[in-house]
């Protein structure tokens, strides 16, 4: 089955995992799936919104819809290397995914309206979806270590990735300026994500039962920015009870 690079409408379903789960349920991936083309890929997301963080702050109230635009790089970026502008939307547990390619250097021109890469149908909703909320710019860099896997042998859609080293920044938002950030999740936990139309395969519904294996609901944007708030409100209470304590 050829996948379409540009257009994707699947579910996609989470699990954080322990070492020690990580390590059980590698050992029988590798026995059903293959590693994608790209063996092990260090991805940089880099989200856009508002100056008020409106769309991420809507995403975190879990409505039935909700969506982010980000811009991908698989690897360093460099100016005129390809990467991905990428508009996500997620109504009632099924992500739909549609981005263009074009050059790093073009994202700047793009999102002020400089320049037109004449990417067709999928452009021109991602051009309507910036002039709607307006004033979208460069908010946060999420950065993680992937391995995905593929069922190559059968040919269907189902795909797993494992997330590791998961950490963002809010400074140097580009996706040129190396693999910096604050690490999001403790020490030793892995993301894994389940990525299909269907339903799983037997041997993946026993792998998480005996393993006791449950979905979780995680956004690496989400977390990123509660995170970025509360380190934020900390330092201004700080500031505050030090300019208290000097009067």
């Amino acid at each position: 089955m050829k996948i379409d690079k540009y257009v994707f409408k699947r579910q996609e379903i989470k699990y954080k995992l322990t070492s020690a789960q990580y390590a059980t349920v590698l050992q029988e991936v590798n026995k059903h799936l293959s590693v994608d083309e790209y063996g092990e890929t260090t991805i940089q997301s880099l989200y856009y919104d508002t100056d008020t963080w409106l769309l991420i702050r809507n995403s975190i109230e879990k409505p039935v819809y909700k969506e982010k635009i980000r811009a991908r790089s698989y690897g360093l970026a460099t100016p005129d290397k390809e990467v991905f502008l990428e508009l996500k939307k997620k109504c009632e547990k099924v992500v739909f995914k549609r981005r263009i390619s074009l050059k790093e250097k073009e994202l700047a021109p793009f999102f002020n309206m400089g320049i037109c890469v004449e990417k067709g149908q999928i452009e021109r909703e991602i051009r309507y979806f910036c002039q709607f909320y307006g004033g979208l710019k460069p908010a946060m860099l999420l950065l993680y270590d992937r391995t995905a896997y593929h069922d190559y042998k059968l040919g269907t859609d189902l795909r797993i990735t494992f997330d590791r080293n998961i950490r963002y920044r809010t400074e140097c938002l580009d996706l040129c300026s190396g693999f910096d950030g604050t690490p999001l999740l403790p020490n030793g936990e892995i993301m894994m994500e389940i990525k299909t139309v269907g339903a799983y395969p037997m041997w993946l519904v026993h792998l998480l039962n005996g393993n006791r294996i449950y979905k979780t609901s995680f956004s690496k944007y989400g977390t990123a920015y509660q995170m970025e708030m509360q380190a934020q409100n900390k330092q201004q209470n700080k500031y505050i009870f030090t300019e208290e304590k000097a009067v």
